[in-house]
């Protein structure tokens, strides 16, 4: 069943939802005890915010022309630089592989000082 609505309704249901979202926000901050229940009502309002955001798009839109801003937003690609060259003859894969030793090696020597055996070995 389909019922009609006008666009002026519609955003008069959408402001009634904010404005429903940030009372109810505030309510539970102001009353609660706990960090936990305080952190809902952050949800509430955080959630109105966001509605205020949608419901204000249009008209900030019409206002500030964002079709110019948000095309080159959406064109911004990240390009990663390349890795540098390794000179000598050795290759990334080579120095990964001896790094990972290196520090197997560091944590090997650590475990060996850590085990009760070695200490009291070490003592005497």
């Amino acid at each position: 069943m389909d019922i009609p609505i006008s666009s002026r309704d519609f955003r008069c249901l959408q402001l009634a939802c904010v404005a429903l979202g940030l009372v109810a926000g505030s309510i539970i901050i102001g009353v609660s005890v706990s960090k936990a229940a305080a952190a809902v009502g952050g949800i509430f309002i955080g959630a109105s915010g966001l509605g205020i955001l949608i419901l204000a798009y249009p008209f900030l839109k019409a206002r500030f022309n964002l079709d110019h801003i948000l095309p080159t937003i959406g064109s911004l690609r990240i390009h990663p630089h390349p890795a540098p060259e390794h000179g000598e003859g050795r290759s990334s894969t080579n120095d990964n592989k001896e790094g990972a030793r290196s520090s197997l090696s560091t944590v090997s020597r650590t475990l060996e000082k850590l085990k009760p055996g070695a200490r009291a070995a070490g003592e005497g």
